[in-house]
């Protein structure tokens, strides 16, 4: 009873490390005002690109950041709605029948909260290393160009028309003497204040600075021309009060399991920056399985206190770093400040502009569109190129949660095509007195009394196999004595279809008068061979296992083959 008493002081104490000393807290609290204070317009800018009441964004930005701060393996990681996860919100929004209720918000961030919890516990982080980085610069570019183009209805006065949001920017082109002039000023005001601030020694906080003097020359055109600039009062009422908690709408499960499925990927990917890139107060880097947990429970919270999903924000984490951060005690901060402002104001975060917030989104996402990523991409060959290429296109004409999952589906089947068209066989010669091979191509036709080495390179699996079955050597009618040994070391695995090449390919040569041996095998292939059956119809006297010194096993074939043409077995 005392030792597990011990251990769970030992690691309470260890867990309590991660919000400082002291001598920390200062600086803690002071990072924990400015992002605190600059995640109040952000939070609602979050909510209104994702289409929704621009409350669920703050919601979001305080539960998540409050939950992500006590959970996540990244210390100084701020767990807030990032745009390109609202992007995909606000598809899944417009892509319901009757728009995403709050019982089915609700549902969908706790379903990807869900996700990112499991693959946490299954210490799945490794899996970001799969998605190929032409999917993610192709799908994070293009959310760059929908936050642009998705907030022009709020940065004109006009509604445009159209099916998607490259149509409806094409229709608010088209129509620019019908926008709202004072709309436009008031967007233009607040770009060119975030602009000019942020030189200043106001810094990050001039984007706070230039959204309050944009809300306020709105209320002035307001007073001036009855109400021609749009305000979040004109949406909802803002309560001073912390938001209740949200029943989901479990049957919307299956509508939801796909965007769930995408906003998760987006979120983990972008977390996952964070956990390789901004090591903890000890030098060390997270644990990305680590941070999966930390911000699938993170969503949780947000789920049920009624935000909008959230993730590892790169911005939000830089800005509190920035800040002066020493530990999570400023992201716990930074929730509390958000909760202040809410309950000390929550009315008077009606009167904020929509053109600048409209701006504000603008900004970040031509800020977000990286042109010098783009045309590295391009540069590394044709298969990125046109997995950027297509990923950039869908996230521009169809809804996101789709979008995302295509780039990673059509970049694996790239991939395996190309794979399968690498694989290369080559003979390997051995000169009287020389050790080591000399290398050739495989000859196009076996010939009859001779041993031909034969190394395939690449993978062997299901689409490789045809490819490699023909660049072996053409079997003609009578190739009497002629031993074809296949060196397989390295493989740790063949498929089926390869065995089947194997098999046929053997059956061909002995027909012929010769034989093949197989050389190099590993302990898993070789009970590959002995469950499949394959290593009886081959013969255990053909299969040679590989041996610690390289060049052992072959040599073993190249003896065998000369006592089985001496044996005189062969047809003649």
């Amino acid at each position: 009873m005392g030792l597990t008493a011990e251990v769970a002081r030992a690691v309470l104490r260890r867990y309590l490390r991660r919000f400082g000393t002291r001598g920390t807290a200062g600086a803690d609290i002071k990072a924990g005002i400015v992002l605190g204070v600059e995640s109040v317009p952000d939070g609602l800018a979050a909510g209104m690109l994702a289409g929704l009441n621009p409350l669920h964004g703050l919601y979001a930005y305080l539960f998540g950041t409050f939950a992500g701060a006590l959970a996540t393996g990244s210390v100084f990681m701020s767990v807030q709605a990032t745009g390109a996860m609202a992007v995909v919100v606000s598809d899944v929004d417009a892509g319901m029948p009757e728009g995403l209720s709050a019982s089915g918000l609700a549902m969908l961030v706790l379903l990807a909260g869900a996700v990112m919890l499991v693959l946490g516990i299954a210490r799945l982080g490794t899996l970001v290393r799969f998605i190929p980085t032409a999917v993610l610069v192709g799908f994070i570019n293009a959310v760059a160009v929908n936050i642009v183009l998705g907030q022009l209805d709020n940065a004109t006065g006009r509604v445009a028309e159209g099916d998607n949001r490259v149509l409806r920017a094409l229709d608010s082109i088209v129509h620019v003497p019908q926008w709202n002039l004072p709309t436009v000023l008031v967007t233009v005001l607040t770009v060119a204040l975030i602009l000019v601030l942020e030189r200043t020694r106001i810094g990050t906080l001039g984007m706070v600075v230039a959204v309050v003097i944009g809300s306020v020359a709105a209320w002035w055109i307001n007073i001036l021309t009855t109400g021609s600039v749009a305000t979040i009062g004109d949406l909802i009422d803002v309560p001073r009060t912390l938001p209740g908690m949200e029943i989901p709408d479990l049957s919307l499960i299956p509508a939801l399991v796909v965007p769930a499925c995408s906003l998760a990927l987006v979120g983990l990917v972008q977390g996952a920056a964070i956990s390789g890139s901004i090591p903890n107060p000890d030098g060390k880097f997270a644990d990305a399985s680590a941070d999966f947990r930390g911000q699938g429970i993170a969503n949780i919270a947000s789920g049920f206190f009624q935000g909008m999903p959230v993730g590892g924000s790169m911005s939000a984490t830089a800005l509190v770093r920035t800040a002066g951060a020493r530990s999570a005690l400023a992201n716990l901060c930074a929730a509390v400040v958000m909760a202040l402002a809410i309950l000390a104001a929550g009315p008077v975060f009606e009167y904020v502009a929509m053109p600048s917030l409209a701006g504000l989104l603008i900004l970040v996402g031509i800020r977000t569109f990286k042109i010098r990523q783009i045309l590295l991409v391009w540069r590394t060959g044709s298969v990125q190129a046109t997995v950027l290429s297509v990923t950039f296109l869908l996230t521009l004409v169809v809804p996101l949660q789709y979008a995302a999952l295509s780039g990673v589906g059509l970049a694996v089947i790239l991939y395996v095509i190309r794979q399968s068209n690498r694989v290369v066989v080559k003979q390997w010669v051995f000169d009287d007195g020389e050790q080591m091979p000399r290398e050739t191509a495989a000859p196009e036709v076996l010939q009859g009394g001779q041993t031909c080495v034969l190394v395939p390179y690449g993978s062997l699996f299901f689409a490789a196999a045809p490819v490699m079955e023909g660049q072996l050597p053409e079997v003609p009618p009578n190739a009497a004595g002629a031993v074809v040994i296949i060196r397989l070391r390295g493989k740790d695995e063949i498929g089926s279809t390869f065995l089947k090449v194997l098999e046929g390919y053997s059956v061909r040569v002995t027909a012929a008068g010769g034989t093949v041996m197989v050389a190099g095998v590993t302990s898993s292939v070789l009970q590959q061979l002995r469950a499949t059956g394959a290593l009886g119809r081959l013969g255990e006297g053909r299969v040679f296992p590989e041996r610690p010194r390289v060049g052992d096993s072959i040599r073993e074939a190249l003896d065998a083959a000369d006592r089985w043409r001496e044996d005189g077995t062969h047809t003649q």
